[in-house]
């Protein structure tokens, strides 16, 4: 097959989507990337296609970049397109609908970007969005179970529907905490055995809302300290809260981080305060070398955290909620232990090796099927 795989960045793409790429060219497929932001030698599919996408959805450009994309996907002649991301699976969608030619598309659904709890007019324009979209939609794949409904109830696909446990962990990265594994990364990061440390790795934006959890701080006793790991149009204004809050002395923020398993691996919890998810990376990562999880109860968390047994949710914008779950785990260090010790479960449940095979499966599922269109 000639596939195009597409995403809203490069980043995205070289940060999860590689081994995928990779796997679809030793089958013998041809694949062309495509993705926003600034263009990049990307020498892991055989063409690159760099999209002019703006992250904002109504942007002009955006409309342009699907004219375009139109173009190509018509002269091209692609046997599937792979889209993932929102902003992609939107515009991607709408090149395809120009086109006119027919191509099967899988949408691979990193979380939808509104859910019960979502302002009506704000979900009913992105419900809209993915019906308008349906027709071209051959597949869905979801990540997470009101998704999985969301897209059942709304028939947002043509043909399929299916949920896969998203894209994999390469755990191979991720090694499971040891108590040396652990004291080398703290003296590594400049904490002493009385520190509690809590990390979240996640790019400074509304939706992943970092300023509750520097909030939270400030009502933390001061032997709590918070790693922010990460960059995005929100950092500076967060720099500024953690001043404001008086909490700043206590609070790290470290930019964007490769390796996050050095981090993961000097912390006490993992956190995080986003307003919805997909089945978030850093979360599984985290789980993965054992450390317990307190999060926000919203789509993707809640997918992933059983309260009591592996972690704790809190309400989603709740500082005082989050800083009281903080609290019930430095005061129990043996539920925090118990919590951690349970997700190490996730080193089989989602790791890369068992779920990039599903994925290629479905993929390939749409050359056996030609003769079916």
């Amino acid at each position: 097959m000639k596939i195009l795989y597409a995403a809203s960045t490069w980043q995205h793409l070289l940060h999860f989507h590689i081994p995928y790429i990779q796997e679809l060219r030793r089958r013998g497929h041809v694949v062309h990337a495509a993705a926003g932001g600034k263009p990049l030698a990307f020498p892991y599919a055989d063409q690159a296609v760099s999209l002019p996408l703006k992250k904002k959805m109504t942007a002009p450009g955006n409309f342009r970049a699907a004219r375009r994309l139109s173009k190509r996907i018509w002269a091209e002649g692609y046997d599937l397109v792979a889209v993932h991301t929102s902003l992609a699976a939107f515009f991607v969608r709408l090149a395809v609908r120009m086109a006119g030619t027919g191509c099967p598309v899988c949408n691979t659904v990193h979380g939808y970007l509104f859910d019960a709890q979502t302002p009506f007019l704000k979900r009913k324009v992105l419900l809209e969005a993915e019906k308008y979209m349906a027709s071209v939609t051959d597949t869905v794949v979801v990540m997470t179970r009101e998704d999985y409904s969301i897209a059942r109830e709304n028939r947002l696909f043509q043909r399929q529907l299916f949920y896969l446990p998203g894209m994999g962990v390469d755990f191979s990265r991720f090694p499971q905490i040891t108590p040396l594994l652990r004291r080398e990364a703290r003296e590594r990061l400049g904490y002493g055995d009385e520190d509690f440390v809590l990390v979240f790795a996640a790019e400074f934006s509304t939706r992943k809302n970092q300023a509750m959890l520097i909030r939270a701080m400030a009502q933390l006793p001061p032997r709590v300290k918070l790693l922010l790991l990460g960059d995005g149009a929100l950092l500076e204004e967060c720099r500024q809260l953690a001043l404001q809050q008086k909490t700043a002395d206590r609070i790290r923020f470290e930019g964007y981080q490769r390796d996050t398993a050095a981090y993961y691996a000097g912390a006490d919890i993992c956190v995080s305060s986003s307003r919805s998810e997909g089945l978030p990376f850093n979360l599984m990562e985290a789980m993965g070398m054992g450390l317990p999880v307190i999060a926000t109860n919203v789509k993707g968390h809640a997918d992933l955290v059983e309260p009591g047994r592996n972690g704790l949710l809190v309400p989603f914008g709740d500082a005082a909620a989050f800083a009281g779950a903080v609290r019930d785990l430095l005061e129990n260090p043996s539920k925090a232990e118990l919590y951690g010790g349970n997700n190490l479960a996730v080193r089989d449940a989602y790791t890369l090796e068992t779920v990039l095979p599903q994925h290629i499966a479905l993929y390939e599922s749409f050359a056996h099927s030609e003769g079916e269109r």
